[in-house]
């Protein structure tokens, strides 16, 4: 796919969907305002759309395809609930508008797999954030297994133990709604997913159980998975939005040959254990690589946005693009069928 790159002038974007994660990408568009222009918002609530527009200076819109008709932004983010993500990223690119969509992709695994389509046939570009990928300690962890540092891998557990009272998944109706939203994994924990598939390879297989154990949502505040991965790896994850009184901890520990990590506090922003059998140079960035936060998004979303911006320029190859999106989505679909069937589930989901 060749795509002519975007020169000589600023990156106009546009933005759909003014809620809570929003803020996030507001902040990113204005720490590359020197490149990049926002030139629309658009939210079906019209005092938000009106709000956000003073704000930014910005005209606002209660309809996406008006929205893009009217402004012609080079590339769009698309902050809407998850389940609505396909059919704005189909009106997005049969309009030539890139797209930026916020985590998941999609709800359904075939909905992610049309978003991509979508985007090949009108040859534009979709992006997924994965801004948890560009957080120092985990940048610091994805060189070493690289670097192949741990020999081979046996072992790899990841928790996310957070917190969402009812009255947050009542701020919303779309919210715990298996069309709309997904559960804990799908949504609270997906960039934790992420990881399964980003740091440690392709997933073999995967047995998932699920439960509605304290919120009245459709689906599930609590899960738990056992994972092989294809070069013979074994590990969990255990994820609730059950956690007394708040937000207590998302972490990785992986257990190797040569080398034992475990990255913890509240979103993997504390290197606790970093032992190797060998030393390298970084071992000794350790201390500056941990940082603190009251945030489980942690300050990923401008060096996301930077990659993005540098891609659309024709300077840099898109580090999280459509299908590298699908990847954490069929883990999470993977996850899901086997919870319902009560079986494993093998992947690739199909050939």
């Amino acid at each position: 796919m060749t795509i002519a790159p975007i020169v000589d002038r600023p990156i106009r974007i546009a933005l759909v969907g003014c809620g809570r994660i929003s803020r996030n990408h507001f902040a990113a568009i204005e720490q590359h305002s020197d490149v990049v222009e926002l030139v629309a918002v658009c939210d079906t609530d019209a005092e938000v759309a009106r709000k956000h527009s003073e704000m930014y200076g910005v005209t606002s819109f209660g309809d996406l395809k008006e929205m893009l008709e009217v402004t012609r932004p080079d590339v769009v983010s698309l902050c809407t609930p998850s389940g609505l993500h396909p059919h704005h990223t189909e009106v997005a690119a049969k309009l030539g508008v890139h797209v930026i969509t916020e985590k998941p992709m999609a709800t359904r695994w075939q909905e992610g797999l049309r978003m991509v389509r979508a985007c090949d046939e009108a040859n534009v570009r979709l992006f997924v954030v994965k801004q948890n990928r560009r957080n120092s300690t985990l940048q610091l962890l994805k060189r070493a297994v690289e670097e192949k540092r741990f020999g081979r891998i046996y072992m790899v557990n990841i928790n996310v133990f957070w917190t969402r009272p009812q009255d947050y998944y009542d701020s919303a109706k779309w919210r715990g709604t298996w069309e709309l939203d997904g559960g804990a994994l799908m949504n609270q924990a997906s960039h934790y997913v992420d990881l399964i598939d980003w740091l440690i390879g392709p997933v073999a297989d995967i047995q998932a159980m699920t439960g509605t154990l304290s919120r009245n949502i459709e689906v599930e505040d609590t899960a738990v998975l056992n994972i092989r991965w294809r070069s013979g790896a074994l590990g969990s994850m255990s994820v609730t939005m059950l956690t007394y009184p708040k937000n207590f901890e998302g972490s990785i520990t992986i257990i190797g040959e040569k080398g034992t990590v475990r990255i913890g506090g509240v979103a993997v922003n504390d290197i606790q254990k970093w032992e190797f059998a060998d030393q390298r140079d970084y071992d000794e960035q350790l201390q500056q690589a941990n940082y603190e936060t009251a945030s489980v998004y942690g300050f990923g979303h401008p060096l996301f946005y930077d990659n993005v911006l540098q891609a659309l320029r024709g300077r840099a190859e898109a580090e999280t693009d459509g299908r590298e999106g699908l990847k954490s989505l069929e883990v999470l679909i993977a996850a899901y069928r086997s919870a319902r069937d009560g079986g494993t589930v093998s992947l690739p989901l199909e050939y």
